[in-house]
């Protein structure tokens, strides 16, 4: 989909894309890199160079950026002595070591703009600002390191560290967030440009909330305004997987005006956390509010009404550039920003901070400013565009149902079997840390243990406390019950009263689930997941023997791939479903060229797969406070499929009903 959108923002007026650098897709183990596919950085920047656009390279390597661990590889969390972030030794060699990895791959394809490449602008770290405070001493000293270690690869151009405000020396401290004309403070040092490396288009969701609404109006006049307040650059922030972002630019040396990035084209395009790339809690659909959506579609009138903007900016440039500017107060809440760079250059931006219209004068002429609105006067008489005023009328996206699964015979079912205390290979005396235990190889690790209950009663009180993210528990093979927690706090705590046999050994089977690691804070190699206590009628179990089962017997035997289907025994689909069961079905691509989504509306929570591709995790059954699931289609692009024969796997946590899944082409009405 690279070149499309790539030309769908070149043709909204950017200049130029925004990429993170996903340190755990091209380092997914220490010293092995992987830039095959939809991972090949240079062959992504080169289609960039090709459509005549610049490029920003936020290698961090620290990303955030709702990518699970923050994109930071979970082999970093078992190197002694760690921690991440900081003066510490260890981290500062590995992060090194990768940023010069980029580096020098980008310098022997020559796209540095230095060597007559695309890329004008490099970032290290990445919001540092945000967790700085919690590493104490060592802040300023891992601050400046990042720096100098950073300048000392001699890119040739610029670094840039966002929310950073005390960027040392010559690398730009820039903004993030959705009203930088208004919050940021401006570079710290005159010889610096007014940079914002992140304008949200939208914001990102969690499962069980909302999506975010930001109107184009909004993202507009902030946009008008910060260029008016001698802001050079501007991108929209978005993202998808594996990686990408768009931009518009007014170029000289530093100067640029950037609106727009794709990571996997972010936020000016809307992407897909495909597989498991998710950070704790985010859906897998991404910004898609954005100007253009998770399936690469214009939504309007986001993208026309920027398109709109972009252009009136860039007929003040010359103003801009080398004008000088005059701001002149015009009413109360009315400024007007002058740029004269001789008796014939002028351009002016208008704004109106006032909840109502008003009219004011300027340079003796009438002007009608709409509330909350910024007017742009490319020629300081003629309105060329109005933040407020959008021209494009919205339209609707509709999916249409292009292939049904309505019949059992369509289905094959295999029951995940649940292991019992003797199945288990890995045992301790102890509960253990589910990061450290899985390794993210799989979002699953089961503990399990047995008891023998000699009471009098024949129900008994399961207590289990988790850190996150979800917990099914079975006692006896049978499920009693399921718990989980929210973006916001993924601890809880699950109470069931249970039917426990009498005289004879119980076999308790927990299911602990993450749903993506997590991607930001301070120390966050010293975060857990999974069970930290358990208590059956006021017993602890905590300390007791426990065994462990990392991941679920269909992914070890990657029973979602053509190859690895046949090493199960798939079953016929009965009307009555049950926890734990994996789906398979095959059907045909849907003719035409629009995009693909799968209708999972009538399902649980789970993974899909189309021919052995991730298409992320599904979770309709957590619903947002309005009663709603906070999604049900899920992306599936064109290139994943074939003309016919295509293998859908589902492997369903909960009970859903697989008969009621659609296939659906995506359009806009």
């Amino acid at each position: 989909m690279w070149r499309d959108l790539i030309a769908k923002g070149k043709e909204g007026g950017l200049d130029g894309i925004e990429t993170y650098v996903f340190w755990n897709l091209h380092e997914p183990q220490q010293g092995q890199y992987d830039f095959s596919g939809g991972r090949d950085l240079v062959k992504f920047i080169k289609e960039i160079q090709a459509q005549g656009l610049y490029v920003t390279l936020r290698i961090g390597p620290y990303i955030e950026a709702e990518w699970t661990y923050g994109g930071l590889p979970i082999w970093l969390h078992d190197v002694p002595g760690i921690v991440f972030r900081s003066d510490n030794e260890p981290y500062k060699f590995h992060m090194q070591n990768f940023t010069t990895k980029i580096v020098d791959l980008m310098k022997s394809a020559k796209l540095f703009a230095s060597q007559g490449g695309p890329i004008i602008l490099s970032q290290i770290e990445n919001e540092y600002g945000n967790v700085q405070r919690s590493f104490h001493k060592s802040e300023v000293s891992y601050v400046n390191w990042c720096a100098q270690m950073a300048l000392g690869q001699k890119t040739g151009v610029p670094w840039v560290m966002c929310k950073q405000d005390d960027a040392p020396g010559e690398v730009i401290n820039t903004c993030n967030g959705m009203q930088c004309g208004k919050t940021f403070k401006g570079p710290n040092s005159p010889n610096k440009p007014s940079l914002w490396t992140e304008n949200w288009t939208s914001f990102y969701q969690a499962f069980g909330d909302k999506p975010y609404l930001r109107s184009a109006e909004n993202i507009a006049y902030n946009v008008a305004l910060f260029v008016a307040k001698k802001g050079s650059y501007v991108n929209y922030y978005m993202v998808s997987s594996p990686s990408n972002t768009l931009s518009i630019t007014l170029h000289n040396v530093y100067i640029f005006l950037v609106v727009t990035h794709i990571m996997d084209l972010m936020q000016f395009h809307g992407g897909t956390n495909f597989d498991r790339v998710a950070s704790a809690f985010i859906t897998t659909a991404y910004y898609d509010e954005a100007p253009l959506d998770e399936y690469g579609l214009i939504k309007e009138p986001k993208w026309s009404h920027l398109k709109q903007l972009h252009a009136a900016i860039k007929s003040c440039s010359d103003s801009l550039l080398y004008g000088t500017q005059t701001v002149v107060n015009l009413g109360n809440q009315q400024i007007a920003y002058v740029y004269k760079k001789s008796s014939t250059g002028c351009a002016a931006f208008l704004e109106n901070t006032d909840a109502k219209e008003v009219t004011i004068q300027f340079q003796d002429a009438p002007y009608k400013l709409p509330s909350q609105s910024i007017s742009i006067l490319p020629d300081c008489k003629t309105v060329a565009f109005n933040t407020a005023k959008v021209s494009v009328k919205a339209k609707h996206r509709t999916m249409k149902p292009q292939f049904k699964f309505d019949s059992a015979e369509k289905w094959k079912v295999y029951k995940e079997p649940i292991p019992n205390f003797d199945d288990t290979s890995s045992k301790e005396n102890k509960l253990l840390d589910q990061i450290t235990k899985a390794k993210d190889t799989s979002d699953y690790l089961w503990y399990t243990f047995r008891l023998n209950d000699n009471s009098p009663n024949a129900q008994s009180v399961l207590r289990v406390e988790s850190q996150g993210h979800v917990l099914h528990a079975f006692v006896n093979g049978v499920l009693v019950g399921s718990a989980h927690g929210n973006h916001k706090n993924v601890s809880f705590i699950m109470e069931k009263n249970v039917n426990l046999i009498q005289g004879r050994v119980n076999n308790i089977s927990l299911l602990s689930a993450t749903v993506g690691l997590p991607n930001s804070g301070a120390y966050l190699e010293r975060r857990v997941a999974g069970l930290t206590a358990v208590k059956v009628q006021g017993k602890d179990f905590t300390n007791e023997p426990w065994g462990y089962q990392v991941g679920l017997v269909g992914e070890k035997l990657q029973i979602y791939t053509a190859s690895g289907s046949s090493k199960v025994q798939w079953e016929s689909f009965k009307d009555s479903t049950t926890p734990l069961t994996w789906y398979q079905t095959t059907f045909d691509a849907p003719v035409g060229n629009d995009p693909v989504a799968l209708n999972l509306g009538s399902m649980g929570k789970g993974q899909a797969w189309i021919n052995g591709q991730g298409i992320g995790r599904y979770w309709v059954s957590f619903h947002t406070p309005k009663g709603d699931p906070s999604q049900i289609w899920y992306h599936i692009p064109r290139s994943y499929l074939k003309p016919t024969g295509n293998l859908l796997v589902l492997q369903e946590e909960e009970t859903g009903n697989p008969l009621a899944i659609t296939v659906d082409t995506v359009t806009y009405e």
